[in-house]
């Protein structure tokens, strides 16, 4: 077993994945990698399914990535990236077209299969039906494993573009988080990084919308 922080985590996404893929035989296996989901320019990335990245002797296998400065979110809503991304992975077994755009618009087949998924999918602007949460039903029937995620979360990653000289961030276009009653929002994900940023309609946060 890993003594490292990171070692704990990859190990909590997996047994993560191994339960979505027991409730939903589809899901394919996965490499999963953890990095810098800021600094293209682009917002902030939660996590991505990059199909046939990996080679495993002669077979070629899909990638989970998991961007580190989501991890601060907590365990609830890292399992709601797992879950966005498993649908984006069942797309790829069902051979479904489920985004568009260089993957970035999610369209009315990735909601359905948000849906099928347990999540609740909402409409994010350009890029469709991205915005996922994990409603009560969901969260209880993953809740061994998002609380092993809880566990795990003893780190996140700080976001890119911060310019040490001047305490400002290079990247201008920030992140859009979403509420549960569906008002948006645009902040740094410097800003995002603070704190939850809490709605005064429903009294839910903010979630930064899935990219991948």
């Amino acid at each position: 077993m890993s003594s490292t922080a990171s070692g704990k985590l990859v190990k909590a996404i997996e047994q993560a994945w191994a339960a979505i893929q027991a409730v939903h035989v589809d899901v394919p296996h996965v490499v999963v990698t953890m990095g810098a989901g800021s600094g293209s320019g682009a917002g902030l990335t939660l996590g991505h399914f990059a199909p046939n990245r990996w080679i495993q002797a002669d077979t070629e296998v899909h990638e989970l990535f998991v961007g580190g400065e989501g991890l601060q979110r907590g365990g609830r809503a890292v399992m709601g990236t797992l879950l966005h991304e498993a649908a984006h992975g069942a797309a790829q077994v069902r051979n479904i077209q489920d985004t568009s755009r260089q993957g970035r618009y999610h369209n009315r087949k990735f909601k359905a299969l948000g849906e099928e998924f347990g999540l609740v999918i909402e409409e994010a602007g350009n890029i469709g039906w991205s915005a996922t949460t994990v409603p009560d039903a969901t969260a209880k029937r993953y809740a061994r494993v998002i609380a092993s995620i809880d566990a795990a979360l003893s780190v996140y990653r700080k976001s890119e573009g911060r310019a040490a000289d001047t305490g400002r961030t290079n990247n201008n276009n920030g992140l859009a988080a979403v509420c549960e009653c569906g008002r948006k929002i645009r902040v740094s994900a410097t800003v995002y990084e603070m704190g939850e940023i809490v709605c005064g309609i429903c009294n839910a946060p903010f979630e930064a919308e899935e990219n991948g």
